[in-house]
């Protein structure tokens, strides 16, 4: 059975690259070695921030573009793990504007 890895990578101008992989270590080398993704190549070196497995592709791969749709804001506070303004941050803005 695979895992598969839900990743994010913080790039060396700051931003913040979100992937899927089954081997975290292997494409964290090869976004390093400039070839796994225009985006990372171009914003060297990379450094492995968050990850997290899954034994479903499926739900990996919804997770990955769960992750993608989030504002920088969000993303961090997930890096660090801060629960309080991750929750903050998920409020639906319909119901409870800022």
């Amino acid at each position: 059975m695979s895992t598969f890895h839900v990743y994010i990578l913080q790039c060396a101008d700051d931003s913040y690259y979100i992937g899927l992989t089954e081997d975290v270590e292997e494409r964290l080398s090869r976004h390093n070695a400039g070839t796994a993704a225009a985006w990372t190549a171009a914003r060297l070196p990379v450094s492995l921030a968050y990850s997290e497995a899954f034994d479903d592709l499926q739900l990996a791969a919804a997770r990955e573009e769960q992750l993608q749709g989030w504002s920088r804001a969000k993303k961090a506070a997930l890096i660090t793990r801060d629960a309080r303004t991750l929750k903050s941050l998920s409020r639906c803005r319909t119901q409870h504007p800022a």
